[in-house]
């Protein structure tokens, strides 16, 4: 399906980019956005939207659902490198890197727009602001990185598993896709130990322990956190690398 955001669809990617933004968007700014044209795509859970070794001419944005970036050994053993909530551009590297070298897949059922390049750099051209925050975006990913290296090569289970937690509800926050602090969470716990770099049975011991210790509760995919300040101490969790400004998004 083609077309260019509507109203209804457009606000966890317009609503990133102004979470991040150093400016407040201009109403041509976010009429070139809304006016992107788009290749609406639907995946199912388990599926590749972009494979190491692509050389794409086009990138997309998540619109619902949750994809990964991941890296897999010639063994065959996976590490989940980064997750992508609604209205993040996970390839966006592929307008200036010709190959990839990550693959993107879905976590769960995923909806996604794919633009081409050659759009994106004309909306760049014409809108130099919003150029300088898609390049943000790609500090703030990179940023996202540097964390999750210190979190899976540094911290114990427990607190890995509590800043995994605590990232996913301040990003779909953001986007207003985490109310009360509960989100959807269809990561099994085979996907969590890709991301967190422990055992399945060690997954579930720790979200066992994190349950026991009043922090949170998850049930059908659906995590909540009761005790905010709680999980955020227990993660060693300080949100400045996601580099969220302070204005209003709404």
């Amino acid at each position: 399906m083609t077309g260019t955001l509507q109203q209804t669809d457009m606000h966890p990617f317009v609503r990133k980019i102004e979470s991040i933004a150093l400016f407040a968007l201009t109403d041509d700014e976010r009429a070139a956005l809304l006016a992107l044209p788009l290749q609406m795509a639907q995946f199912e859970a388990y599926q590749d939207i972009v494979r190491e070794g692509d050389s794409p001419a086009r990138c997309f944005a998540v619109f619902d659902g949750i994809a990964c970036t991941y890296k897999t050994t010639l063994g065959g053993k996976r590490q989940v490198m980064a997750y992508h909530v609604a209205g993040d551009i996970p390839d966006i590297q592929s307008l200036h890197l010709k190959v990839l070298d990550i693959s993107i897949g879905t976590v769960g059922p995923c909806r996604v727009g794919f633009v081409q390049h050659d759009a994106v750099r004309a909306l760049l051209r014409a809108f130099p602001r919003l150029g300088d925050t898609l390049w943000r975006a790609t500090l703030i990913d990179a940023a996202i990185v540097r964390e999750w290296m210190l979190n899976t090569g540094r911290r114990d289970a427990y607190a890995r598993m509590a800043h995994l937690f605590c990232e996913l509800i301040t990003r779909l926050g953001v986007v207003g896709l985490a109310p009360d602090r509960t989100c959807e969470l269809p990561m099994i716990q085979p996907e969590l130990a890709d991301a967190l770099g422990i055992t399945p049975v060690h997954v579930n011991r720790t979200i066992r322990d994190l349950k026991a210790a009043g922090l949170i509760t998850l049930r059908s995919r659906r995590l909540t956190v009761h005790d905010w300040d709680g999980l955020m101490a227990a993660a060693e969790f300080d949100p400045t690398y996601l580099h969220v400004t302070d204005r209003d998004p709404a």
